[in-house]
């Protein structure tokens, strides 16, 4: 079983090589030149990293650290190292998942950017929200909107485009689930406020803690604002990639000092060493999926 083994704190890297990685199917008609595309679950960042030279005195927890890792079998948390706090000011280190859309069999109607629905069903729904809508007829209608306008809680605007489609029935209509590229938040203190920033970093946890093993790291693509509505503040949160599972209601979402769980993408490890015992080291990651 794998173990969670701790990177040394120092020193930062002076060099990174950073990719997202995409798995996508392409077909391309021989008879007419027209491309098909189908996206995958593979998505995963990787990274080619490098330390400044050190003394053996200071590079000997790096060649600790490599050896415990065992090649690809044990992970480490870990993060761009060009982009380690975000811009944003978001006031506190987390943010929970909050489930304020969630049916699992509704009749849908859809007209220009509008979604109608047969029941009460977004009656809790925030502006700025992002919804997954699921067994539309068309597929146009299915995937992740952004919702502009709650008119009540029956019918939301949001911002796609959408196809002509009247009473389809058994449409599931969530948030946070495997597929969403946008998550519906909530601070996680009374009085926590502030923005989450385009290019910002979250580390999506599986659990209701900071400190556990990441089960996805993603990027915010949209500068998010707080809705005020009580107590605490709503944000809804456009991301990339998609979420790799559902992410639970309550579960955390980190902001400060965000991370993922990565593992070496080589089972073998080395260093160089000059004759003045300067060390040099690299190594290169990958995402555990």
């Amino acid at each position: 079983m794998a173990k969670l083994i701790s990177m040394p704190a120092s020193p930062n890297f002076t060099t990174s090589n950073w990719s997202l990685v995409r798995t996508v199917g392409t077909t391309v008609s021989p008879f007419t030149g027209k491309t098909k595309t189908q996206e995958f679950d593979g998505v995963f960042w990787t990274a080619e990293v490098s330390l400044p030279p050190m003394r053996r005195s200071q590079a000997v927890e790096w060649q600790s650290f490599l050896l415990e890792l065992n090649g690809t079998v044990n992970h480490f948390k870990f993060a761009d190292p060009d982009a380690l706090t975000n811009t944003g000011t978001y006031s506190t280190a987390f943010l929970t998942s909050n489930h304020r859309t969630s049916t699992n069999s509704v009749t849908l109607s859809f007209s220009g950017s509008t979604i109608t629905a047969g029941a009460s069903t977004f009656g809790s729904a925030k502006v700025g929200d992002f919804i997954v809508v699921t067994g539309a007829t068309n597929e146009e209608n299915n995937g992740t909107h952004k919702i502009t306008t709650v008119t009540s809680a029956t019918v939301v605007v949001t911002s796609s485009t959408l196809t002509t489609e009247s009473n389809t029935a058994t449409c599931k209509v969530r948030t946070n689930v495997k597929g969403a590229t946008g998550l519906s938040l909530l601070a996680s203190t009374n009085g926590a406020s502030g923005t989450i920033k385009k290019g910002d970093y979250l580390q999506i946890q599986s659990e209701t803690n900071t400190t556990g093993t990441p089960s996805q790291l993603v990027m915010v693509t949209e500068d998010a604002t707080a809705t005020a509505d009580g107590a605490k503040d709503f944000y809804g949160v456009a991301i990339q990639p998609k979420l790799r599972s559902d992410l639970a209601n309550g579960n955390y979402t980190v902001f400060t000092n965000p991370k993922g769980t990565f593992r070496l993408i080589s089972n073998e490890v080395s260093w160089s060493a000059d004759r003045i015992s300067n060390y040099g080291i690299s190594f290169s990651c990958i995402e555990v999926i």
